[in-house]
C-alpha cells in the first residue's frame, strides 16, 4: 500500500515540466536575439547607403567617379565586416535604370540620380543550426547637385 501512495505524489511535476519547456523557450529567445542582430545590420546598411549617396550627390566636382562616396559608405558601416560589404554607386539621368537604359555613369550633369546600393550577407543561426541565409540590400537615391 505504501508503494501505491508514492506513485500518486506530484512533488517533481514542476521541474519535469520546466525541463520539457526550457529548450523551446531558449530556442525562441536565441531566435529573437539573432533577428535583432540581423535587423541592426540592416539599419547600419541603410545608414551607410544614405551617407554614401549624400556624399556622391554633393561632391561631384571631386572627379573620382564616386570613389569618395564608396569610402564614405564603408566608413559609415561600422561594426560590419568590410570584406563582406558590397558597395556600388552609379549616376544616371532621371527615369533611367543602371544596366538597361543607362550604361555609362554621368557625374557632370546636375539633376542626375545617384543610386547607392549596399549589400551584406546574413545568417540566422540558432544553436549553430542555420535557419536562413541571404543578403541584406539597401538602396538610396539622391539628386546630383
Amino acid at each position: 500500500m505504501k508503494r501505491h501512495r508514492l506513485l500518486r505524489r506530484e512533488d517533481g511535476q514542476a521541474i519535469v515540466e520546466f525541463a520539457l519547456v526550457l529548450p523551446l523557450l531558449m530556442g525562441l529567445l536565441l531566435g529573437i536575439v539573432q533577428f535583432g542582430i540581423v535587423f541592426n545590420n540592416y539599419e547600419t546598411l541603410t545608414d551607410a547607403a544614405r551617407v554614401g549617396a549624400r556624399k556622391a550627390s554633393v561632391s561631384r566636382f571631386v572627379g573620382d567617379n564616386g570613389a569618395s562616396a564608396v569610402n564614405a559608405a564603408k566608413a559609415a558601416a561600422s561594426g560590419l565586416d568590410p570584406t563582406q560589404l558590397g558597395v556600388t554607386v552609379h549616376s544616371c539621368p532621371p527615369g533611367t535604370t543602371w544596366g538597361s537604359t543607362c550604361t555609362v555613369d554621368d557625374w557632370s550633369t546636375p539633376g542626375n540620380e545617384v543610386t547607392m546600393t549596399v549589400t551584406y550577407p546574413y545568417q540566422l543561426k540558432i544553436l549553430d543550426w542555420v535557419v536562413k541565409t541571404g543578403t541584406l540590400t539597401s538602396t538610396t537615391k539622391e539628386r546630383l547637385e
